[in-house]
């Protein structure tokens, strides 16, 4: 089992940093991120390696002179027995133990000198993310590129009535209850009931068909997980204040199934001779939503609870841009299915986690703010998480390297069911179903209670 240390000090290739130092500057110029740690890598590299080659080269000559005492140790023993006189080679044996004595104490200085070099190595690379593909827009959350709009919002004003919010719709349905929510569990914490429920479970099972039909192997995941997994997913570096810990068990509630996913096939070569391992998974997400103060909080846009169906993908280094626009067409057909206007926005590189090289973001428009909000996303992680997770496929003869992760959401419960009550609503505060939800309610349209 690899240690943190492990799994923290193996975030990028570190032979492509020492190799290819100013494209790992200029991702992090791309991300708005601190430059100077590329050389403050480098720097610590150079001490690692230094401290570790003059602690093995002392710690040779200890064991050389080891090797010397004993068979001086014999000479005098011998000796002793024969009556001889052994003032000399007691004075021998006496400074190569006192030799002995210093070196031992200088190897276990080096040896302190090399751990600690190692931890600026550590630190100073788990500060550094993956680094971005070519054509990732540089900036932040508003610096986006826009590759394509899908479908046209709706006109309210033309139909003759206002729109109303998810949850004024949610409450006139029955579907679901904030105040009950808050009341057992807090704010950000809702319930949904009747047809907010069914709806909820449509989604889910209308996710899980499309992930089945696209060659995807269903998995049920663990929601709790240990450190090594959490970390090596990316998820302890830049998110640690937005994942719940269980300290008394050293456990982690995941914010996504794409922990659980990554970690599958942890400490293991996999065989993708015949293409990549894909798998999808639905399960129970949880965020602290940590910095979020204030945003959203009206109805179940951004809460601390929800469903989330995810998919997952182990392929080839070279395959990894093409799995990633096969991810983003399925996003696409999950988000037609549900007959909402959407963009796909390329996601900015100081907007990206610290796995992603490349995100992609599928956003629906929400009539009553006037905006394009988040429901999908899908993340290339390139080599990322495999090197931190020591996942490798066998290449060549006897050779390994480090896999490729991608993932993608197919679904979240809560903010679907924002833009799908908002889109489809009627005059009357009924909701039209879309048709490829039908099969899973049993009914065209919700009726106000």
């Amino acid at each position: 089992m690899r240690t943190i240390a492990d799994i923290l000090r193996d975030v990028i290739d570190l032979k492509f940093l020492r190799d290819q130092p100013d494209i790992v500057r200029a991702s992090q110029r791309a991300r708005g991120e601190d430059e100077s740690l590329v050389d403050a890598v480098l720097a610590a590299d150079e001490r690692r390696r230094t401290s570790i080659a003059t602690f093995e080269s002392a710690r040779s000559e200890q064991k050389a002179a080891s090797k010397e005492l004993g068979p001086l140790m014999g000479r005098l023993n011998k000796a002793k027995k024969q009556g001889e006189d052994v003032s000399d080679l007691e004075s021998e044996a006496a400074a190569l133990r006192d030799k002995g004595a210093a070196m031992s104490s200088r190897v276990k200085e080096l040896e302190a000198a090399a751990d600690e070099a190692k931890g600026e190595l550590d630190t100073s690379l788990r500060a550094i993310g993956n680094v971005i593909q070519d054509g990732v827009p540089a900036g932040g959350e508003d610096d986006f590129d826009l590759l394509e709009e899908v479908g046209t919002p709706r006109d309210f004003a033309a139909e003759g009535f206002e729109p109303k919010d998810h949850l004024e719709l949610g409450e006139l349905l029955g579907g679901i209850d904030m105040e009950r929510g808050a009341k057992v569990s807090g704010s950000r914490f809702y319930y949904l009931t009747g047809v907010g429920a069914q709806l909820e479970w449509a989604l889910m099972g209308l996710a899980q068909q499309i992930a089945l039909q696209e060659g995807f192997t269903p998995l049920v995941v663990p929601n709790l997980v240990r450190t090594e997994t959490m970390a090596g997913a990316g998820f302890l570096d830049a998110h640690d204040d937005e994942v719940y810990k269980l300290p008394n068990d050293d456990l982690y509630l995941t914010g996504t199934s794409e922990v659980a996913l990554a970690g599958f096939h942890a400490d293991e070569i996999l065989d993708l001779t015949e293409g990549p391992l894909r798998y999808t998974a639905t399960s129970t997400c949880y965020r602290r939503e940590a910095g979020s103060y204030g945003k959203d909080t009206r109805g179940i846009f951004r809460v601390h609870q929800f469903q989330k169906t995810e998919m997952f993908v182990f392929c080839r280094p070279e395959d990894a841009q093409a799995e990633h626009e096969n991810l983003l067409r399925i996003e696409r057909r999950v988000l037609d299915a549900l007959e909402l206007p959407y963009r796909i926005i390329d996601v900015a590189a100081g907007d990206l986690g610290g796995p992603a090289s490349r995100k992609y973001d599928c956003e629906a428009w929400v009539p009553t703010q006037g905006k394009y909000r988040e429901l999908t996303s899908t993340s290339n992680c390139t080599t990322f998480q495999a090197r931190r997770l020591n996942i490798r496929e066998r290449r060549g003869e006897g050779g390994t390297q480090a896999v490729a992760t991608l993932n993608g959401t197919a679904l979240t419960s809560t903010r679907p069911i924002v833009a799908l009550l908002e889109n489809h609503q009627q005059a009357d505060g009924s909701v039209r179903v879309p048709e490829a939800l039908r099969p899973f309610l049993g009914r065209d349209v919700l009726e106000p209670r």
